[in-house]
């Protein structure tokens, strides 16, 4: 039996959560939330993640911050970044296999996204 897919939704606003955990089950994949980049690190949940989809400009930690953290604790867990400040993020070294979703994003979008990042996660 294959292993579910699961990805974990960190955005500091409640409705985006909401949304994008609904959309995700309906293709298919296991979501799961959290309202800031610190409720993710309290959890274990970080080594069941097959992708991050995350918010960059939050209270408290960032995005970029939790990316940061989860590299320098040997995560390779990839990340998909959703920003309405797409042009800052690119211009940052977060690797060539990390997406960066500008607000709005196309649903497909996302999940091309979702697709290449965990058809090449380990």
């Amino acid at each position: 039996m294959k292993a579910p897919v699961i990805i974990a939704i960190i955005d500091d606003e409640e409705n985006i959560r909401r949304g994008m955990s609904g959309l995700l089950r309906s293709f298919g994949y296991e979501a799961r939330s959290f309202e800031s980049a610190e409720a993710f690190l309290a959890t274990t949940e970080a080594a069941d993640c097959s992708c991050i989809v995350s918010d960059v400009h939050m209270g408290g930690m960032s995005g970029i911050d939790l990316f940061h953290t989860l590299a320098t604790r040997g995560s390779e867990v990839p990340f998909i970044f959703v920003t309405a400040f797409a042009d800052e993020i690119g211009r940052l070294n977060l690797g060539k296999d990390t997406c960066v979703l500008p607000k709005p994003f196309k649903v497909d979008t996302l999940v091309d996204c979702i697709e290449k990042a965990t058809q090449a996660a380990p």
